[in-house]
């Protein structure tokens, strides 16, 4: 398959999820269920456009795609359309989807029209099972992290709506504050533990692998400053330290870090991908 027939299905597949994503509003707006069906019929059929791309992009290859920061977006936005495509299914959660893919949307036009950068360093160097672990363990931790975000802000909406006593069909399509908190908190509970092994196993491949690693490498100090805040995050939710409201600011604000470093602390370190 040719680089130019490539380009053009990836163009094509991303027109297709821009059409699920207007879907998606248009439900969110009026409630229409055809539009809903047609959305998520949609974004399934965009789903496997994707799964064939990784799987071509494996083959031809010979790796797993997610050792350069044009690779990681591409997977990352893989893991949203298929957390939210399972969310569809298992909680029936329409806003989260929509929400969810307004995200992964961006993140794809992003990896689709951004100028190709041949010959990163790190994607020609050594590649061993310990680095691919650890990248897409640190991404899936990154796509859990994503939608806890979004049930924390979906929670901020609901409270509001609530608290200015705004009734409608809008406020019984989302999920009552109790769910959203709670699935909010398990998503990072899912992703704390997978981030710290990413963590673990990153370093211990930099020691050995990568000529220009230091221990205060600006990645690693950052990666580990989102290790913690999550960790307080959890600990204030099990604590019952911060809830309902303060809970959702506090995990809206440890996104916004996580997003800081993965995009800016990058560009400061010796040897992660840029």
């Amino acid at each position: 398959m040719t680089d130019a027939y490539l380009t053009r299905l990836h163009e094509f597949t991303i027109i297709l999820y821009a059409i699920s994503v207007l879907l998606y509003f248009f439900d969110f707006m009026h409630n229409n269920q055809k539009a809903n069906r047609a959305a998520f019929w949609l974004l399934s059929f965009v789903w496997l456009l994707q799964t064939a791309f990784l799987l071509i992009y494996m083959v031809d290859t010979k790796r797993f795609p997610v050792l350069t920061i044009m690779e990681g977006l591409y997977f990352y936005t893989w893991v949203l359309v298929s957390f939210s495509l399972l969310i569809n299914k298992l909680l029936k959660i329409d806003f989260i989807v929509f929400f969810t893919n307004v995200l992964g949307f961006i993140i794809m036009a992003i990896h689709t029209f951004a100028p190709i950068r041949e010959g990163t360093e790190i994607a020609t160097q050594v590649i061993s099972e310990l680095l691919l672990i650890h990248i897409t363990a640190a991404l899936l931790a990154y796509g859990g992290f994503s939608l806890s975000f979004i049930f924390s802000l979906l929670y901020c909406v609901q409270f509001n709506l609530l608290k200015r006593k705004i009734w409608g069909k809008r406020l019984r399509r989302i999920p009552d504050l109790t769910k959203l908190e709670n699935i909010a908190y398990l998503f990072n509970v899912f992703s704390v533990p997978l981030l710290l092994i990413a963590l673990i196993l990153g370093i211990q491949w930099a020691s050995v692998q990568a000529p220009g690693f230091v221990w205060y490498d600006p990645k690693i100090l950052g990666s580990f400053l989102v290790l913690f805040i999550y960790g307080c995050c959890l600990y204030a939710r099990v604590t019952h330290k911060l809830v309902g409201k303060g809970i959702a600011y506090f995990n809206i604000a440890c996104f916004l870090i996580l997003l800081i470093n993965f995009f800016l602390a990058g560009n400061f370190s010796t040897f992660h991908y840029k």
